[in-house]
């Protein structure tokens, strides 16, 4: 059965958050969830991905640069543990424990300078025969059309926005980098708006 209901809301749950139309895509990629799966969750702000995990029942590690987040996270989901830290190469080291059934991070890589030692970090928490899920705005040619056409480009990659994007991420350039560090299997959903205008991708990727 499905974590979703059909009005989309997450059973348990409070009412749909900025990223709900992220939900639904994201637990479609994860397979069944349940005591037995242990997540990680890169990049996991507030916490509110990994709150949805611990609801599912899953054992969460959540993981970030932000004190802040990092503290609002472990106040709002004490059953979860929540560090401050990077995902790098040597992640699991830091971690001081086995890798991940499923490591998922929500709406971080674009944010980053160097995307690849990020996908390896994931790659190494990764267990064998477990996922990876990762979400991106999306771009392609049609919305970043549509977006020309109608002079929004500056607001859609604002580079007054500290803080904000500073890589435009495909579908085929994400399918690389995680084809790169390793990654087999890949599959897609976009999430939110029409087809081929989504808000955001979503792509997991299997460790062999």
């Amino acid at each position: 059965m499905s974590v979703y209901d059909k009005e989309k809301r997450y059973k348990g749950a409070a009412p749909l958050c900025t990223h709900a139309y992220l939900l639904p895509q994201v637990f479609a990629l994860c397979g069944p969830l349940g005591p037995e799966v242990r997540v990680l969750d890169v990049g996991c702000g507030n916490g509110a991905m990994a709150g949805e995990f611990l609801r599912a029942g899953c054992q969460v590690i959540g993981i970030d640069l932000s004190e802040q987040g990092v503290e609002i996270a472990r106040q709002a989901y004490p059953e979860g543990r929540f560090e401050v830290m990077a995902a790098d190469d040597g992640i699991m080291q830091r971690l001081g424990c086995e890798p991940f059934d499923l490591v998922v991070s929500t709406e971080v890589v674009e944010h980053l300078y160097d995307p690849r030692a990020f996908v390896r970090g994931c790659f190494a928490a990764t267990k064998s025969g477990g996922r990876f899920i990762c979400s991106t705005p999306y771009n392609g040619y049609l919305k970043n059309l549509g977006i020309a056409l109608l002079g929004k480009f500056d607001k859609h990659a604002n580079p007054l926005w500290d803080g904000g994007h500073i890589k435009l991420w495909s579908r085929s350039t994400l399918g690389t980098l995680m084809t790169e560090a390793g990654f087999t299997h890949l599959q897609f959903k976009g999430a939110g708006r029409l087809p081929y205008l989504w808000k955001s991708m979503v792509m997991s990727g299997d460790k062999p």
